[in-house]
């Protein structure tokens, strides 16, 4: 017996040879055409191409409405993933399964549907116009339509760690005398850190990519409502391959960071999880 190789998992060989295989031709080979496309500007083009004003006006918009609807799904995953936990009500299955709608839902369906509410004669636009509120191709709609898309993200990180808090510690510290506003920052908030960053970063990282329900809903134009990836549609509609591809190249570098960013903040997760 000691003469014979024992292997932990049967057929990992062929199994992580067709992962590499999977991960070379959809994955890498893909990113790697984009970095050669790309390299195919000297720096100057380069820099031209990715750092332009109509460029930054698109990044600081991408990065600036992505932000801002991350932060909005922080509070209301831990309201709504709270809700889930902590309580019973009616039809909560179906709730907990709504929650699950932006992943299955054409997000370009999602930017039809705001567009035609929050239009000057939709349901709620005929209300919101004349008070001022314009969300219709604006910068407000484009943040509606990524909250609504990143949101399922905060609610499922959230959600298993608040199930797993035992509900007697904060018993216990009721007890003692601590009010339910204690109990929650000095219990329960250190335990929910981890995660609701983790669905920050998730969130943030799909909005910065996002292009189908944001072009129904934004009016699409340069240096006030053109998103990044509708930049880059753009230089391709110019047959400037090589542009769009360095434009690309960047976001993508950005995408690698918050890559990063959330298995760190995963691993701390787990840390103080466990």
């Amino acid at each position: 017996m000691s003469g014979v190789s024992r292997r932990a998992l049967p057929g990992f060989g062929l199994g992580l040879g067709y992962t590499i295989l999977y991960l070379s031709l959809l994955v890498l080979l893909p990113l790697a055409a984009c970095g050669l496309k790309a390299a195919s500007l000297s720096p100057a083009e380069f820099l031209a191409a990715t750092w332009n004003e109509r460029a930054r006006a698109a990044y600081a918009l991408t990065f600036g409405v992505a932000l801002i609807a991350a932060a909005v799904n922080v509070v209301l995953g831990l309201v709504v993933a709270w809700t889930l936990v902590r309580y019973e009500f009616p039809l909560k299955r179906l709730v907990d399964a709504l929650v699950d709608i932006p992943l299955a839902l054409p997000t370009a369906v999602a930017g039809l549907v705001y567009a035609s509410l929050y239009a000057e004669n939709g349901w709620l636009g005929q209300f919101l116009v004349p008070l001022g509120v314009e969300a219709a191709y604006t910068r407000l709609g484009i943040v509606l339509v990524l909250v609504f898309t990143g949101f399922p993200f905060v609610v499922r990180t959230v959600q298993p760690v608040l199930a797993d808090l035992d509900s007697e510690v904060e018993e216990a510290a009721a007890v003692l005398g601590a009010s339910r506003w204690q109990a929650f920052r000095r219990i329960l908030l250190p335990s929910l850190i981890p995660p609701a960053l983790t669905g920050f970063a998730l969130a943030f990282a799909r909005g910065l990519g996002e292009y189908g329900s944001v072009i129904f809903i934004s009016s699409n134009m340069p240096y006030q409502t053109e998103i990044a990836p509708l930049l880059i549609v753009s230089r391709l509609e110019e047959s400037a391959y090589a542009e769009a591809a360095a434009i690309a190249v960047v976001l993508l570098g950005f995408s690698f960071g918050l890559l990063v960013m959330i298995n760190l903040l995963e691993r701390w997760s787990h840390r103080h999880g466990g």
